[in-house]
């Protein structure tokens, strides 16, 4: 009985020694991310999409990190598509950080994929819906690689008709620094990546723009065009970093801001004048439709990988013109824009921008374009 006894206990312990051995012997599998990719960014009503400018962007692209939990790298992939089932689609780009733009070249391309022209002698329309989804993959994203996809956003855009496009490209000179990479434009010193400055008209030479001077030491030129630095301009003064507000082109120093630190700024050129000038500013929103009224702003917050400034706000239901809220730098009314015409493109001391109805907004303001500013409020 002692010797059943024991033999016994000896075979629970080789089970149970087995078991251990097989529970060590563990097959990891990763799994999608049950929240999905979502995007987080307003998009505009209509997107319009001029010839002239294709490298100018048209939308940046934001979404929510992946998990797939796994120790693997992750790349999103930007697919656009003129058709909605993404039968045919072409690849806009990939990265590995949670936004990409998308440029007014590319988007064009999608909607003469969709069958849209711009030429009014034809019957083709010129208004019409471009898709996008995001694909997030792991690895090399090839053979059983694991995916997920976001939802499809369709877009409205419309090509402005040929007679029209002279009105969309402004000319422009460009702001060539050290503040470039840093400041999300692409690399230092080099035309192409350069900062656009933009006049009314042809004949116009005074020049403007907002520009993300991310340095703590700033140091730039302006050059009359994009591909080199022939004819640029710079500063006056004796030293680089200078700033002196007056310009030259030959025997020039680099140019520099009025305390000589970085920030944004709003940048003004007079080319006939040889001046030049640059104003800090911080923009807020401000109203009776917010809630602090016309009395102070709610200040707003620049993003930059967005090159936008936005912030959550609760608006009430306010009609315009008499009401409504603006936007304006430096709690002041030196800089100010609103909306002429209700169609999300601002104007300098423009009207007052009503809200259709109460409740908590996500308010985006985009200077990035010159003279061609735009701002969208959604509601969350």
């Amino acid at each position: 009985m002692k010797k059943f006894s024991i033999l016994f206990l000896a075979f629970i312990a080789l089970l149970s020694f087995s078991a251990c051995t097989q529970d060590d012997d563990i097959v990891f599998v990763a799994q999608p991310d049950p929240e999905g990719i979502q995007f987080s960014n307003s998009f505009q009503n209509t997107y319009v999409l001029p010839s002239g400018n294709p490298d100018n962007l048209a939308e940046r692209f934001v979404w929510n990190e992946v998990d797939f939990d796994a120790p693997t790298t992750i790349t999103y992939e930007l697919q656009g598509s003129a058709d909605e089932a993404f039968g045919d689609f072409m690849v806009i780009g990939s990265t590995d950080n949670n936004n990409l733009g998308v440029s007014i070249g590319q988007m064009r391309d999608l909607a003469e994929d969709a069958g849209l022209d711009n030429d009014p002698e034809t019957e083709a329309p010129n208004t019409g819906s471009v898709y996008f989804k995001v694909r997030a993959f792991a690895g090399d994203g090839e053979g059983n690689a694991l995916e997920e996809f976001s939802e499809t956003i369709g877009l409205n855009v419309e090509l402005p008709e040929a007679e029209e496009e002279g009105e969309e490209e402004l000319p422009k000179i460009y702001m060539v620094g050290n503040f470039q990479a840093a400041g999300g434009y692409g690399s230092d010193w080099t035309p192409a990546d350069g900062a656009p400055l933009a006049a009314t008209t042809e004949d116009e030479t005074k020049y403007e723009g907002f520009v993300f001077i991310n340095n703590d030491s700033p140091e730039f030129k302006f050059t009359p065009t994009n591909e080199n630095f022939d004819g640029d301009y710079g500063d006056s003064g004796a030293e680089a970093g200078d700033f002196s507000e007056s310009l030259l082109q030959d025997g020039e120093v680099n140019a520099g801001t009025p305390d000589g630190t970085g920030g944004y700024y709003f940048v003004e050129v007079d080319l006939e004048n040889l001046t030049y000038n640059l104003t800090k500013v911080e923009f807020g929103v401000i109203g009776n439709a917010t809630p602090t009224g016309w009395d102070s702003d709610t200040d707003m917050t620049y993003d930059p990988e967005t090159m936008t400034w936005s912030l959550n706000l609760s608006l009430t239901a306010q009609e315009a013109p008499d009401n409504g809220f603006k936007f304006r730098a430096n709690d002041a009314w030196d800089i100010e824009y609103g909306d002429n015409d209700a169609d999300g493109t601002l104007e300098f001391q423009g009207a007052n921008i009503g809200v259709p109805e109460e409740g908590d907004y996500t308010i985006t303001m985009d200077l990035s374009n010159p003279r061609q500013y735009t701002y969208s409020f959604t509601l969350n």
